[in-house]
């Protein structure tokens, strides 16, 4: 008989650890419809653009994806990738806005709030951009103001039509005047693609367009689209019935009371969008 140790006498094997494989939950595959409280599958309301198929709730939606749903596929020629925003004011709040831009670069993997792009729609060339909601809130500093600027200014000497995206919380305070003279500088740029090309403008307003944006290019569209239910004004409501002491009428700044009152063209659904560009820029075109 061998002098070894009997199988029953040695010490038991160290258990493997086996990962964890990451458990599915109803919480990583459905959610509650905020306009109608359905429940929906996350992945039916990312193929349908973030839109309820129950109610026609518009929920958020990244800039990409909302600028690939207009322009044709592959089309896009992206512009001024290179601009930086700075910290000329050494600006602190509760952070230094030096680690603010940080955090949303790493977050959303771009420079700043703006995409601009060379693009087709319907194969017609345009000047496209979006807002980037994702990077503070898509408030508009010293870059996106210039990116802007330089899309009117390619679309003018392009004879191109321009196209803007708005959704942001409005100017960023991080840069003080240097972000509100963005107002006027995109304004200017816009009038001279207006004077000297001839080229229309389409803004599109969506959830939400607010402050310097609102007060300036976002509503000289020569057509203004808007999504539904999009919350759309200067100064938010809450800030308003402090200052003037008064309660708003019900559905105030929202996109349905803007087109009751004669300040957007059209409400438009997400999915209708391209379509309703491609139209129109026929329209002001072809037969001008």
């Amino acid at each position: 008989m061998s002098d070894g140790p009997r199988w029953f006498e040695q010490a038991p094997p160290e258990p493997r650890i086996r990962p964890r494989s990451k458990q599915l939950t109803t919480a990583n595959l459905w959610l509650n419809c905020p306009g109608c409280k359905a429940i929906i599958y996350k992945d039916e309301l990312a193929a349908n653009l973030q839109i309820c198929p129950k109610c026609g709730h518009h929920g958020r939606i990244d800039a990409l994806t909302r600028l690939n749903a207009i322009i044709d596929p592959d089309s896009a020629r992206f512009e001024d990738t290179h601009l930086k925003p700075q910290d000329p004011l050494e600006f602190v709040d509760s952070r230094a806005y030096a680690s603010r831009l940080l955090t949303s670069s790493k977050k959303t993997g771009r420079l700043d709030a703006y995409i601009a792009a060379s693009a087709t729609i319907d194969g017609r060339p345009v000047q496209i951009g979006t807002f980037n909601f994702a990077f503070m809130g898509g408030s508009m500093g010293s870059v996106v103001g210039e990116a802007i600027t330089r899309q009117f200014e390619r679309a003018c000497a392009l004879r191109q039509p321009a196209i803007v995206i708005s959704a942001s919380g409005g100017a960023r305070m991080q840069e003080g005047v240097l972000s509100l003279m963005q107002m006027a500088k995109t304004c200017a740029a816009l009038a001279k693609l207006r004077d000297e090309a001839k080229m229309p403008y389409i803004s599109i307003l969506t959830h939400p367009t607010t402050g310097g944006v609102a007060a300036s290019f976002s509503m000289l569209g020569d057509l203004i689209f808007a999504e539904p239910n999009a919350l759309i004004g200067f100064a938010g409501p809450r800030v308003i019935e402090q200052t003037i002491g008064e309660q708003l009428p019900e559905g105030f700044q929202t996109s349905e009371y803007l087109l009751e009152h004669g300040m957007v063209d059209r409400i438009v659904n997400r999915d209708e969008l391209r379509t309703a560009i491609a139209r129109s820029l026929s329209l002001l075109l072809d037969h001008s």
